[in-house]
């Protein structure tokens, strides 16, 4: 990684963008980088359309503010596609990860979208049968490892397993750490 990677989450409240956008910072601090995680909210209500937003570099980071130009973006709700132009300012060599059972090129052609890699992966059905929910933010996390490299999926792993084994029950942090390898394994790109 030579350059400062900036990442968009769009998602809806309560979807875990914002959980998903720190885990990622935290995995990368752990992987000895500079990071930045925040949230950009509308109206704060379930439901509504937020963006949280990552920043990774080798480098100190010396910008604060909104991120403008992401090499990935990641949407946890597809409904947001026909609601969002989630491609907005996507870098052209920029990553989109969907979270959909539709296919790369499906996608592709819904957002008639040129150049850019495109991944998708069942999310939600992976944590509903990992988790006992539909929560999409931690698969996702483990399909935008694989899609771009940006991290090691053991590193991953290991700092999430950290952060949640004194948060949550046992059963809560290895479905999470499942979820997490089964959208590394499953995820489709283009």
């Amino acid at each position: 990684m030579e350059k400062l990677i900036e990442v968009r989450w769009h998602g809806r409240g309560g979807q875990g963008a914002v959980t998903a956008s720190k885990l990622l910072a935290t995995s990368a601090l752990a992987e000895d980088m500079y990071i930045q995680a925040f949230p950009e909210y509308g109206p704060e209500r379930m439901g509504a359309p937020i963006q949280a937003f990552t920043r990774i570099s080798k480098t100190p980071i010396k910008i604060h503010c909104h991120v403008a130009n992401p090499s990935i973006v990641v949407v946890l709700d597809p409904t947001l596609l026909g609601v969002v132009d989630v491609t907005d300012g996507l870098t052209e060599d920029g990553v989109l990860i969907v979270n959909t059972d539709e296919t790369p090129a499906q996608i592709r052609e819904k957002l008639k979208l040129k150049g850019r890699k495109v991944y998708t992966v069942d999310a939600s059905k992976i944590a509903q049968e990992t988790l006992g929910r539909p929560l999409p933010n931690t698969p996702l996390i483990g399909a935008l490892i694989k899609a771009t490299g940006l991290l090691s999926l053991e590193s991953v792993l290991a700092d999430i397993e950290d952060k949640f084994k004194g948060k949550f029950s046992s059963k809560i942090v290895e479905g999470n750490l499942e979820a997490i390898k089964r959208a590394y394994q499953e995820v489709k790109g283009e």
